[in-house]
């Protein structure tokens, strides 16, 4: 497995990072016995990047990650965990907290159920408008020099909000989506988070799907019928935008064609050659899936091949938002993303 430095004073974890969410919510059911299975396979293959929430099936997630890591693999991995996503009893989200006493109460009850003393990296899944990022920040930094804590990230936020972070405590990376679909970060999140010295985890690089070259118009269909799949509900799944994406896919396809490979290779390797500041986030539920996704690996895109793909498929090609509206509008990176991104 190849390695890459997370951020410009972090830590080497592996070139591509596993993103465990789909094991336990947003898309439907999973099966347990596969997740474990794939997570097992990541392990194997050199994955040292297992990515997670404590609100990714109200602490499911962190259950089967410390069911998947028991036996002493706990230190072969770095865990990055996400908090301050506030959920109802029916699985709603009911908005984000980052007080500095919820920072810590989020972190007890992951030590708990990851079974660990520390977590690698932690980040607020979003901002909350209500606290100062400097509040939240502080108390990150509390808990780095209490040792429960080794590296702070962020996660869906936008340039002032990385420069306030970073006055506070370095940031070592940023998670955010990233992928030929989804190119907003390219204006000005992406060259403040280089000119910080600030490391990319892109989630999303296949674009729940849209870039894996298995969708279709009846999967969104039958995406509608299953409960949780929050794809439902995404403006890119729909009508006359997921006509024009899955085009797009078809651009790709003949692509990837020529170079004997998948899309969903064809975009993980996309990614991967944006910079080496950049670990992309496979979420693969199936070994089938991560096997394809670890091939990409071997991939190397001539200029030739990055731009014919830019030709195909620009930084406005997408049609849609990449989530409801509601939801892009509590989103502090939109405010400094490209318009349409």
């Amino acid at each position: 497995m190849l390695t890459r430095q997370l951020g410009q004073n972090g830590p080497t974890v592996s070139t591509l990072g596993l993103g465990c969410m789909g094991m336990s919510d947003f898309y439907g059911p999973a099966d347990r016995k596969e997740s474990l299975a794939t997570i097992d396979a990541a392990l194997e293959a050199g994955i040292t990047l297992l990515d997670t929430g404590n609100f990714y099936g109200m602490g499911h997630n962190e259950l089967l990650l410390r069911e998947a890591l028991a036996g002493g693999r706990r230190e072969r991995v770095f865990l990055a965990v996400k908090f301050g996503a506030q959920r109802s009893p029916d699985g709603a989200f009911i908005g984000f907290d980052g007080r500095p006493a919820a920072v810590k109460t989020a972190l007890a009850y992951s030590l708990q159920r990851l079974g660990t003393d520390t977590i690698d990296l932690y980040q607020p899944a979003r901002l909350d408008p209500a606290v100062p990022i400097e509040d939240t920040m502080g108390a990150l930094a509390e808990m780095v020099k209490a040792g429960y804590i080794r590296h702070i990230g962020l996660s869906e936020v936008g340039v002032e909000t990385l420069r306030r972070a970073q006055t506070v405590h370095p940031v070592t990376a940023l998670q955010i989506e990233y992928s030929l679909l989804s190119r907003g970060i390219e204006e000005e999140i992406l060259p403040t988070a280089r000119d910080l010295g600030i490391g990319i985890t892109a989630y999303g690089v296949l674009s729940r799907g849209l870039l894996s070259g298995h969708w279709s118009p009846e999967r969104s269909a039958g995406a509608r019928e299953l409960p949780r799949d929050f794809r439902s509900h995404l403006p890119r799944f729909h009508g006359e935008n997921l006509d024009h994406n899955l085009a797009l896919v078809e651009t790709l396809r003949g692509l990837a064609w020529e170079r004997s490979v998948t899309v969903a290779q064809l975009a993980i390797a996309w990614v991967l050659a944006r910079g080496n500041d950049i670990v992309p986030l496979i979420g693969a539920r199936q070994r089938k899936r991560l096997d394809e996704a670890l091939s990409a690996l071997d991939l190397h895109l001539t200029e030739s091949d990055l731009a014919r793909i830019e030709e195909a498929v620009g930084p406005q090609a997408a049609a849609g938002d990449r989530y409801a509206a509601d939801q892009m509008a509590i989103l502090d990176s939109e405010r400094a993303a490209a318009p349409g991104a």
